[in-house]
């Protein structure tokens, strides 16, 4: 199934608004009144932007609404134009082609308190989480990670969510120095405690390195990396499929996920961003360049994320 047939949605924009320093919020309701499609916490929709570039946005409102989608698009000029295309030609009335709802960032069932660590427009998935929680009895708290108030998206919703302290916002003004120490609240993780974490690269590579010491099964992350998006050193390269003895090449701008559908094998995946772990594969031979979130360093010899991680140098071989 390719992308376009996945937007089976056609979703008016009832209302869009500022709701930070290059972040607009978009209001999407059905053209025909009937009741969308369930979604739970920390799941997101693809949209079809102005532009014809499919993005994936996560759904900041509760479950619980049956009657609109709300998400949240940062406008990143020097991405490769589907969020500027939002932010500036989008106006209420439009109507947008949208998939249904997907989720590879999941509450657990097994969780009996959270804890959520957001960096800027990474509060998105989290705030859908923290909705969902209100009306139950269990524990949670939110460390929000911004720059200054006015690029911190929905700074005022957040705060009435906070009933008992348990939303700590902090703002560091760009300074380094000024960054919140993390480490008080990751040394010593609660019985049945889960930790949520979505932001920036630097912010999940910090969590990520400070959680070692958690059971794995307890820390997530969700990423809003496009792994297409091309970075200055890419460059093409091979990929050998030792079960059935063929060979593939993978362009610049293009994954091994990608790669693999595209010569229709069909391999398992899901967040095709680095963070869920769904799309591990087996390496036999070649140096990775690791883009993922998922692998611990003594996995990264025999373990590759096909949809973001690509060859450091030379041909890869996988087990497929």
């Amino acid at each position: 199934m390719n992308e376009d047939t996945k937007l089976a949605l056609k979703l008016r924009i009832r209302r869009t608004e500022t709701v930070a320093r290059d972040i607009q919020s978009f209001e999407l309701t059905p053209c025909d009144g009937r009741t969308l499609p369930a979604f739970t916490p920390g799941a997101h929709i693809k949209v079809r932007t102005p532009c014809g570039l499919i993005r994936k946005y996560s759904l900041c409102n509760s479950p619980n609404e049956r009657d609109r989608y709300l998400i949240a698009v940062k406008r990143d000029s020097t991405g490769q134009g589907g969020s500027v295309s939002l932010v500036d030609h989008a106006v209420e009335g439009d109507i947008l082609d949208v998939s249904e709802p997907e989720n590879a960032f999941r509450m657990s069932r097994g969780a009996r308190r959270f804890l959520f660590i957001a960096g800027g427009i990474g509060i998105t998935p989290i705030l859908s989480m923290i909705h969902s929680l209100r009306a139950t009895d269990t524990p949670w708290q939110l460390l929000y990670l911004t720059r200054s108030v006015d690029s911190t998206p929905f700074i005022q919703d957040i705060k009435s969510l906070d009933s008992n302290g348990q939303v700590l916002i902090h703002h560091d003004g760009g300074d380094f120095e000024q960054t919140l120490d993390l480490w008080p609240w990751l040394e010593h993780p609660k019985q049945h405690q889960h930790l949520y974490c979505c932001g920036p690269r630097s912010l999940m590579e910090a969590v990520r390195d400070m959680t070692g010491h958690w059971d794995s099964g307890r820390v997530h992350f969700e990423s809003f990396t496009d792994g297409s998006v091309v970075r200055p050193d890419d460059q093409p390269f091979l990929v050998h499929l030792a079960r059935s003895g063929r060979t593939l090449e993978v362009s610049v701008g293009e994954s091994i996920l990608e790669a693999l559908r595209s010569a229709g094998v069909v391999v398992p995946a899901s967040c095709e961003s680095g963070t869920c772990g769904t799309c591990r594969t087996s390496l036999l031979a070649g140096q990775v360049d690791h883009r993922d979130m998922v692998l611990l360093p003594e996995e990264q010899d025999t373990q590759i994320m096909i949809c973001v991680s690509r060859s450091l140098n030379g041909d890869l071989t996988l087990d497929l």
